[in-house]
């Protein structure tokens, strides 16, 4: 099948018109301009672009990856796939033990099955002060027994974990993530500059959700939003809602790390995709309003704290065009970096996250205003939800 858009955005390629040759599930060639043989499927004045790695997200279509439930978590990926993300990481949060071990063992089938690429553990081991949406109750230290029961569960599914440094036996907790092969990423915490500088040389590379749930910067304590900026061993999400982070300082902090360091990520909850009204994340109740998502009344004080988000990664695709203030052609590419590629690497997935001859042929169609139009993964046209 050989797909012709106006508008490709590939790898080693010049943004304008192109063509995509796919046979099964892999890209087998590239092109720009126009194919020697007639292409089977014109897009038009489309925009293809790869399809999105989403690292940071917890549900959508009213279910929720933390619940455990194998077919509501179907559910959850289906409802992003459909929105242009083909490769989901599922997000828990802080709970007990045992619930943890159950949810990752559950979700470790979905990953063998290639419908999720990963689990992402976001705590337990997280600073209380800074436990955002997360249950305080059921924060603690680092085991060194849990944590290998985790990482070893469904054969390595747990692919990310974040932390904070600072909780008894952080540092050695990013050692023992790393060795087991996942990402250890730093965030919901109050670490020190020094501190995050320790952590990444124990091998963190990955920093949560930027400036959310992190101790902010001050100008004699740069904390740990700093450290992470500035080594170029991290990558660093940022939620590109308009919501999380002001389109501002995104800006400028594509500009300072450049995009090959950092993701846009979803952060969405179960309310994703659904009317406003009550919800829950993890054991917190959660309110939306106007699609914005806050901790309910009777959340330990802290009632009105951002609880995650509503986005899906086709709007955050958008947002990070039309707020470049770079032409188009830079825009698509920092866009497709930010959603596609640099999440990819980040989580180490070698196949995805580029239109790149033998890639797997995830492919987003969006119209010239980047609208969604048609999703494809592994070749396949997704249908939508």
């Amino acid at each position: 099948m050989i797909l012709t858009a106006a508008t490709l955005v590939a790898d080693g390629l010049p943004v304008g018109p192109g063509w995509v040759e796919v046979s099964g599930d892999r890209i087998v060639a590239t092109g720009a301009g126009t194919p020697a043989a007639p292409p089977e499927v014109d897009l038009g004045d489309g925009v293809l672009v790869p399809g999105f790695v989403d690292m940071h997200v917890h549900g959508g279509a009213g279910a929720a990856f933390p619940d455990g439930d194998a077919d509501a978590a179907l559910r959850a990926v289906a409802f992003h796939r459909a929105h242009g993300t083909t490769s989901t990481v599922a997000s828990l949060v802080a709970a007990g033990p045992d619930e943890l071990l159950k949810t990752v063992d559950t979700l470790a089938d979905l990953v063998a099955d290639g419908e999720l690429a990963g689990v992402h553990l976001e705590g337990p081991w997280l600073a209380a002060g800074r436990c955002g949406a997360h249950d305080p109750r059921q924060l603690r230290d680092p085991d060194p027994g849990e944590l290998d029961r985790l990482l070893r569960a469904g054969d390595g599914a747990v692919r990310m974990v974040t932390l904070a440094p600072e909780r008894a036996g952080g540092l050695d907790a990013v050692r023992r993530i790393v060795d087991a092969g996942a990402v250890a990423a730093l965030g919901h915490t109050d670490a020190s500059y020094a501190l995050t500088r320790d952590a990444i040389d124990a091998g963190a590379s990955v920093g949560t959700h930027l400036f959310n749930a992190m101790a902010p910067v001050h100008h004699r304590e740069p904390g740990p939003a700093v450290a992470l900026l500035e080594d170029d061993r991290v990558t660093v999400e940022l939620v590109t809602d308009g919501l999380h982070v002001h389109p501002a300082l995104w800006e400028h902090v594509v500009r300072s790390a450049g995009t090959g360091r950092v993701a846009a990520v979803t952060d969405a909850m179960a309310a994703a995709g659904m009317p406003d009204g009550e919800y829950h994340l993890g054991a917190m109740r959660v309110t939306v309003s106007d699609g914005v998502a806050r901790l309910a009344a009777g959340s330990d004080g802290r009632a009105g704290a951002i609880a995650g988000s509503t986005a899906t990664t086709d709007a955050l695709f958008a947002k990070v065009v039309r707020h470049a203030a770079v032409p188009r052609e830079d825009a698509l590419r920092r866009a497709v970096a930010l959603t596609a590629t640099t999440p990819a690497r980040a989580l180490g997935l070698a196949d995805v996250g580029t239109i790149a001859p033998g890639g797997r042929a995830d492919l987003v169609v969006l119209g010239p205003e980047l609208r969604l139009r048609e999703v494809y993964r592994a070749g396949v046209r997704v249908t939508p939800t």
